[in-house]
């Protein structure tokens, strides 16, 4: 019985593996083919790279938007959502609470669709009523990634805060710091490695986003996801296939960055504890 279980479950996680990985192979083997039938293999070229790096300035310029609008929008989402987190779990029951875990709550679980719908009916009477914005754009498309990515950062900081011990806060404060001393301090410390996951997410929530972008961008302000959406939809262009690979190889080699810090920081802290236990 045990056996078959066994079996069993290493098919399935291979079968998993497969479903998954396979696809992006196949991606990045045709990102170096010679034809421009992305089905027909025409022999091993990097013709594609060529013209991506040198004949595709559309391309890096919607790379170089959505990064600006990932990096602004990941800095605001992380502040935001912090105070959220912290107002959520530190101040207690305060009026208007249960309205407020409602609002914080409600991009989580809110279609983007009526997302994008709403902020771009909100950006058009904003428009109408004084003047601003201008134009859709760079503004608009980092405002609304804003909303919706910091409620996933008050998430992880409320995580962090009810399984965090009060001790240090409280000791402080018997000594006479003052609250924003103690905040400063003692809790953004603590806080740290949530902030940090926190903005990695709403980076990549950011540059990963379409359906909102493409209801409240305009014209001349094109994001990498609207941009390879529209071309995909013209038919698959290898081209396309080569800015794939060179994101996958980047994802990966930050994957493999942070695993090596976290194998370091495990070791540093085995040593320590080693060192610690033998005096």
């Amino acid at each position: 019985m045990n056996a078959r279980l066994s079996t069993f479950l290493i098919t399935s996680v291979c079968f998993v593996i497969a479903f998954l990985y396979v696809p992006i192979f196949m991606l990045i083997a045709y990102s170096f083919n010679y034809s421009k039938l992305v089905p027909v293999w025409g022999g091993f070229s990097v013709r594609w790279y060529e013209k991506l790096f040198f004949d595709s300035p559309e391309i890096w310029e919607a790379v170089v938007l959505s990064l600006k609008i990932a990096t602004v929008n990941a800095c605001f989402a992380t502040i935001l959502g912090t105070l959220a987190g912290l107002a959520l779990v530190r101040f207690g029951h305060f009026r208007g609470r249960t309205l407020f875990t409602g609002m914080i709550s409600a991009p989580l679980v809110m279609p983007e669709v009526i997302t994008g719908l709403s902020l771009l009916l909100l950006f058009i009477w904003l428009q109408n009523s004084v003047g601003w914005p201008n134009e859709r754009g760079f503004t608009t498309i980092t405002i609304a990634h804003i909303t919706f990515s910091m409620a996933y950062v008050a998430v992880i900081i409320q995580s962090r805060l009810a399984g965090m011990a009060q001790d240090l806060e409280e000791a402080a404060q018997d000594l006479g710091a003052k609250p924003l001393r103690v905040l400063i301090d003692i809790t953004l410390p603590l806080l740290a490695p949530g902030m940090l996951a926190g903005w990695l997410l709403s980076f990549t929530l950011s540059l990963d986003d379409l359906v909102i972008a493409s209801f409240v961008t305009g014209p001349g302000a094109t994001t990498l996801p609207i941009l390879i959406y529209s071309r995909v939809r013209l038919g698959l262009r290898p081209d396309i296939n080569a800015l794939a690979t060179i994101i996958i190889l980047v994802v990966a080699i930050g994957v493999l960055l942070a695993a090596w810090i976290m194998f370091r920081q495990q070791k540093q802290r085995e040593l320590e504890l080693n060192m610690s236990e033998e005096t």
